[in-house]
């Protein structure tokens, strides 16, 4: 009994507690309901339920369609070589006693590469000289006979079998100085081979053969070769089905070339169409092409694999359209156009010569128009969009786009 008269009192404390917590939170509720600030949150939700707001415009990328010239060009792809190659071969035989060239170095046309010993050949020279001098000296002394035995036949001192005689012998000593002085002109020459010149202004390349060895005209290695790098040349292949459109471009005047990286991305050199090949490669269905370039600054260099684009014809006032607009559909091409209120329609596209970033359109849009160029994905027809231009500025309004002039293609 003792224990439950402790226990009530703790009891009633305990009631007492949750009553007051009952009517502390029923204080707090009626205070929010019955706030200005609670009928202005039920009044916002209740507006909003009543009018719901419709979908954000899509923001798109846009660009304007122009009315330009278009180039036409044709790819492929080629290899560099040299204008002229010349191997230094020597025209003699002897022992090389000087190199006057560093492998890897410019020379100039007529500048000495290598020395051979000169000394058989100056001695042989010298030998066909005197031999010369000699037959020269003899038909000096037959002319004078012919002149006293034409004195004396003439005053039948002579016979006429004499006078003829002594004719024939300055004849034959007439020939055969003239034929010493072949000899002469042959020693001079193969004295001549002995300083081998540059034939040509180029690069040279290894050499072959060290100071000291033995060379002979027969020898096929030869001492080092030249090439010449300025100017240079591409030849370059186009499929056959290409060559009346080739030929008209060459007939119209200068065909520009660009010679660029093999992977496209950089443009190496600039130079013209030198010549067409004068027969078909019936093996690959192509024909063959060599392009002349500059090359001042020896970007090109022989044996190196570009990619080029020759120039056949250039489209005057054209419609073009940015190939990023293109969109590929069951029923062909098509691209979005941004029309009146920012609304996009779909347009289906006819396109004729294509560029690396450009497009001839034959149908489906004007010049002057708004075209999207990204963000196609999400759009529908119809959709409204936020149109920014290419380079990210907003579009501030349809009258202000339309107003705006074409690009110089």
């Amino acid at each position: 009994m003792a224990a439950l008269q402790d226990l009530r009192p703790r009891g009633r404390r305990g009631i007492a507690v949750l009553v007051a917590c009952v009517l502390i939170a029923g204080g707090a509720g009626w205070y929010y309901f019955a706030s200005p600030r609670a009928d202005a949150a039920v009044n916002s939700a209740d507006g909003a339920k009543g009018k719901p707001k419709g979908p954000a415009p899509i923001p798109v990328t846009v660009r304007q369609v122009q009315s330009a010239d278009f180039p036409v060009y044709m790819n492929g792809l080629g290899t560099v070589q040299p204008y002229d190659t010349v191997t230094i071969r020597s025209r003699v035989d002897g022992q090389i006693i000087k190199v006057n060239f560093t492998q890897g170095e410019n020379v100039k046309e007529g500048d000495l590469l290598v020395q051979i010993d000169p000394r058989p050949y100056q001695a042989a020279l010298e030998q066909a000289q005197a031999k010369k001098a000699q037959d020269e000296a003899n038909l000096h002394n037959a002319e004078l006979d012919l002149a006293r035995y034409s004195t004396l036949a003439q005053q039948s001192f002579a016979s006429r079998q004499q006078l003829d005689t002594q004719q024939a012998n300055v004849n034959q000593l007439t020939a055969q100085v003239k034929g010493d002085q072949a000899t002469v002109d042959n020693a001079q020459t193969q004295l001549s081979y002995t300083a081998i010149k540059s034939p040509l202004t180029g690069k040279t390349g290894f050499r072959l053969v060290d100071p000291g060895n033995i060379v002979h005209a027969s020898d096929t290695t030869g001492i080092v070769s030249i090439v010449k790098l300025q100017p240079i040349s591409v030849v370059f292949t186009a499929p056959e089905e290409n060559i009346g459109a080739i030929n008209a471009a060459l007939a119209a005047g200068t065909v520009p070339v660009t010679a660029l990286a093999s992977d496209g991305t950089r443009t190496l050199a600039q130079g013209h169409l030198a010549l067409v090949d004068n027969q078909v490669d019936q093996a690959s269905g192509t024909i063959r092409m060599k392009a002349t370039f500059q090359n001042d600054d020896n970007a090109l260099w022989p044996g190196l694999s570009v990619a080029t684009k020759l120039l056949v014809e250039t489209k005057k006032n054209v419609v073009v359209l940015p190939n990023d607009a293109i969109q590929h559909g069951p029923d062909g091409l098509y691209a979005y156009v941004v029309g009146d209120g920012n609304k996009v329609e779909i347009r289906n596209l006819k396109v004729g010569d294509e560029g690396a970033t450009q497009t001839v359109a034959l149908d489906g849009v004007k010049a002057g128009e708004r075209i999207v160029v990204a963000g196609q994905y999400r759009l529908t027809k119809g959709a409204t969009v936020d149109p920014r231009d290419a380079k990210g500025t907003a579009a501030a309004a349809d009258k202000q786009a339309a107003n705006t002039p074409p690009e110089a293609h």
